[in-house]
């Protein structure tokens, strides 16, 4: 079946966006930071609301079926297996679970990386605080990447216990080689904690190779859908004796809650489900997540990933034909990047960019450029166009 503006070149008529040539249009370029609206997602989030006004449909049964069909649709991203996965409201809530299930001493460490995205550090600090561990943090040396970094900090810190990282650097896109990083943690007994927040939907999750513990996404990012839906992928010993954060009915193998003894603690459901949060899958949400995981299966596999790298290679070559080959971060992912402009341009540069309506993220001395397939390599071009003229 054709769907409307599914080919390259019309991506954009897919996405929330004005038009090209009206008024607010511009180039968005931080996806990073929170993807446009798919026109399909939004339009799911308002038969939500009206649907709101109608609380005694759907019945159990169909609300249930419905749930555990976006349960396989999120198990996608990761190995397959729907009993991994629970439904979280945030990547801070699934880190929070797995630093409340894996054992940590005093004496022993977390490792995360410098700078690393609060997310996926706060919960590692206070689970450290309280039983008297510590955090271990990678720095990469001048022209260092991330991944000997982390190799490195794993030979120094023979006390660590967890490691807590991203694949790719939420700041400007720099990638670890997590096929080199995590059999070197396993082979120390370290348990491997990833946020996958800046690449599932874009780059493939080797959940086999990687052997993780915990993994956790938001789910408004590279795979299109609504804040407050996030996932949480646990391994198999998490799913069978995993503590959850919140106790609530719905998580319970009998959900009849009126019904329960209150001198017998009811069984968890089975897997990853005794860790879905409460009140997360409500309908706007589930909506939303269903309409975008609808579109990202119409695209063919690796249309996306592709595109992105076509536009990142043409931002490459444009700065390397301005004279601009130094901006590039090294190692990057091939879907977002950091374009590192001379400290004394910077700010210019920033103020160019955002005149000329081209968003991005400006941050400690570097333009997030995140783009999805609403962006053209004419879009890149003028990017790079308005950061040449303003260096």
């Amino acid at each position: 079946m054709s769907h409307p503006a599914d080919t390259d070149g019309d991506w954009r008529a897919l996405f929330d966006l004005p038009a090209r040539g009206l008024p607010g249009s511009g180039v968005y370029l931080d996806t990073a930071a929170h993807a446009p609206m798919l026109r399909t997602a939004r339009d799911a989030g308002v038969a939500a609301l009206a649907g709101g006004n109608r609380p005694w449909t759907p019945d159990a049964p169909a609300w249930e079926a419905r749930v555990e069909r976006a349960r396989a649709l999120a198990a996608a991203w990761f190995d397959g297996v729907a009993d991994a996965i629970a439904f979280v409201p945030s990547a801070a809530y699934g880190v929070a679970t797995a630093a409340g299930n894996l054992p940590l001493a005093r004496g022993e460490a977390v490792l995360v990386l410098d700078g690393q995205f609060p997310s996926n550090l706060l919960a590692w600090q206070e689970r450290c605080h309280v039983v008297g561990a510590h955090i271990a943090v990678a720095r990469r040396g001048r022209g260092e990447d991330w991944t000997h970094a982390v190799l490195a900090a794993i030979e120094a810190h023979p006390q660590l216990r967890v490691a807590a990282l991203p694949q790719a650097y939420w700041h400007d896109g720099a990638l670890l080689d997590l096929d080199a990083i995590a059999p070197a943690l396993h082979a120390r007994g370290v348990a491997l904690v990833l946020d996958l927040s800046q690449s599932l939907g874009a780059l493939p999750a080797d959940i086999a190779l990687w052997k993780p513990d915990f993994v956790v996404s938001v789910g408004y990012k590279w795979l299109l859908g609504p804040t407050g839906l996030s996932l949480l992928w646990a391994a198999p010993r998490w799913r069978e004796r995993g503590i959850a954060i919140e106790q609530h009915w719905s998580a319970r193998d009998d959900r009849q809650v009126w019904t329960f003894d209150p001198g017998t603690l009811p069984r968890f459901r089975s897997g990853a489900r005794r860790f879905d949060a409460g009140g997360v899958l409500d309908p706007l949400r589930l909506g939303m997540f269903e309409a975008a995981q609808a579109q990202l299966r119409r695209w063919q596999p690796g249309q996306v990933p592709s595109h992105l790298r076509r536009l990142l290679d043409a931002l490459d070559a444009g700065l390397d034909a301005r004279g601009m080959g130094e901006w590039k971060t090294p190692g990057r992912a091939p879907h977002f990047c950091g374009v590192r402009p001379p400290p004394e341009r910077f700010e210019a540069i920033a103020t160019a960019l955002k005149a000329a309506r081209i968003e991005c993220t400006a941050r400690r001395g570097a333009l997030r450029i995140a783009p999805h397939l609403h962006v053209s390599q004419d879009d890149i071009a003028h990017c790079v166009e308005v950061m040449a003229a303003a260096r």
